[in-house]
């Protein structure tokens, strides 16, 4: 299920806000700004776990981040592997009940996982497992 926005576009074009430059100066706040500078085509699962992370543009950012987890459940960025899905999982309650189309995406993502349990590694199957037991 594509998007339907401009992706070579960044979330300043798409929302027609600039933030201006960060008046607080930690490396969240700076890679924050930078991101929404970024055009979304060029968007890694790192950048989408940072964005979706901080709730940023859930909009634009949790359908891209739903195209990486319907083609890989446990696409990771930097932080550990399979680190993208606890980013989607952990989205305010009101996004999905504003878009159940995403909502029925994830759980089909999860689904996936969950019968694939048997065929993952150690290291994989635990981190599944945490997951599927906090959607529960």
């Amino acid at each position: 299920m594509e998007a339907d926005f401009n992706r070579r576009q960044s979330l300043q074009q798409l929302e027609k806000s600039d933030w201006g430059e960060p008046t607080y100066h930690s490396s969240l706040v700076r890679t924050c700004h930078a991101l929404r500078r970024k055009p979304l085509a060029e968007f890694t699962v790192e950048d989408l776990r940072i964005m979706i992370g901080q709730q940023i543009s859930l909009p634009y950012l949790i359908p891209l981040a739903l195209e990486r987890l319907e083609v890989e459940p446990l696409a990771e960025g930097s932080y550990y592997p399979g680190d993208l899905l606890p980013a989607v999982l952990k989205v305010d309650q009101t996004f999905w009940s504003e878009h159940a189309g995403h909502r029925e995406r994830v759980d089909r993502v999860l689904e996936r996982l969950r019968i694939a349990l048997p065929t993952l590694d150690e290291f994989d199957r635990e981190t599944v497992m945490k997951l599927l037991e906090e959607r529960v």
